[in-house]
């Protein structure tokens, strides 16, 4: 039997909405929320953006507290990302929204399967031309915002965390990847952020690559214990600290996890991990 999750959709449909109860998180879920990213990438009010994005909300926040949530995945959509842990005990879903006079919105949620009932996170942050501190933590109320790609688990009882790989495009002349570390506190609360990136001298609670808006860089797990990425240089000596004229120069520098902490390496050779 197909297994009914108990969600409201709701269709734009020549400005009205009309209200389908139990449908199957399936391929009718999948195709109407697509129509309505369709819909939202095309709108041109702002009132109509909201209430797109609202009814994605609705079926997202009744997805992600349904049983089905770990055990199915939505296909072929491209503007909402899902990414869950190997051992299926953390998903992670995102996606952004423009709004012309407001700005844009990151929307996540967190699923912690905890064994017994799944515990489930909304989190909602604006674009910010600014990056996160890479020597803080943040929690739920303060979230940063980005799109989460990636993910590992690491450590048991309450030394676990994961680390994530993510992507901001708050900044217009700037794209940001990060490396960011997720966990939860004794009250299951969420924290992000966490002082095990060492480079040099300096700890840091995460790692953030900044670069123009037009380059493309790369920023991968090669192992689970090896973070890879494009090393970044300005076009020219004389813009160094300008971050929208960084992009890639082919090399490639790495985060690799050794005794507990992530220490930086320069100049690695991707093809030979190992080594």
């Amino acid at each position: 039997m197909r297994k009914f999750i108990p969600i409201l959709l709701i269709f734009l449909l020549t400005g009205c909405f009309r209200i389908v109860l139990a449908v199957p998180a399936g391929p009718d879920t999948a195709a109407m929320l697509e129509k309505l990213f369709s819909r939202l990438a095309s709108a041109r009010q702002d009132d109509d953006r909201i209430r797109i994005n609202d009814s994605i909300i609705s079926i997202i926040d009744s997805y992600a507290r349904s049983d089905s949530a770990f055990t199915h995945k939505f296909t072929g959509l491209r503007n909402l990302g899902q990414i869950t842990s190997k051992n299926s005990q953390l998903k992670i879903i995102t996606w952004n929204a423009l709004f012309g006079e407001s700005g844009g919105k990151y929307y996540c949620y967190f699923i912690h399967n905890t064994g017994k009932k799944n515990k489930v996170y909304r989190l909602e942050s604006v674009y910010d031309n600014e990056p996160p501190l890479g020597n803080k933590q943040y929690t739920e109320t303060d979230w940063y915002g980005a799109l989460y790609y990636d993910l590992r688990q690491f450590g048991k009882g309450a030394n676990q965390y994961w680390v994530l790989l993510g992507l901001d495009l708050g900044n217009p002349d700037i794209t940001r990847k990060m490396i960011e570390v997720l966990s939860l506190t004794p009250d299951g609360d969420i924290v992000f952020g966490k002082n095990i990136f060492t480079k040099g001298k300096s700890k840091l609670n995460r790692v953030l690559l900044e670069y123009s808006s037009s380059a493309v860089v790369s920023l991968r797990f090669l192992t689970d214990k090896f973070i890879v990425f494009d090393h970044l240089v300005p076009v020219s000596a004389s813009l160094t600290g300008s971050r929208d004229t960084y992009g890639p120069d082919f090399s490639f520098d790495a985060y690799i996890l050794e005794k507990g902490s992530w220490k930086f390496t320069e100049n690695v050779d991707v093809r030979n991990p190992k080594k």
